[in-house]
């Protein structure tokens, strides 16, 4: 009865299951992986990271030791 163009929506179903599960597989990774991206997303011109600059700052002796210890735990 429902003869020839239904059955031509038959191979659809198929990649819609896979691409499903693929977003799926996605979704868990990144959750798993905390939802942060493996590099970091914000830098400055320079390209130092916040960590890396607050190192510098504590190297070069602007900020003592008990700033760097609360800073450096305040940074994601």
């Amino acid at each position: 009865m429902m003869g020839g163009w239904m059955m031509g929506w038959m191979w659809m179903w198929p990649l819609l299951v896979v691409a499903g599960l693929l977003i799926i597989g996605y979704v868990v990774l990144r959750l798993l992986r905390g939802g942060r991206p493996s590099s970091p997303t914000r830098t400055d011109p320079a390209g130092s990271t916040a960590r890396q600059i607050l190192n510098e700052r504590y190297a070069r002796g602007e900020i003592d030791e008990e700033e760097y210890l609360r800073r450096w735990d305040m940074l994601p």
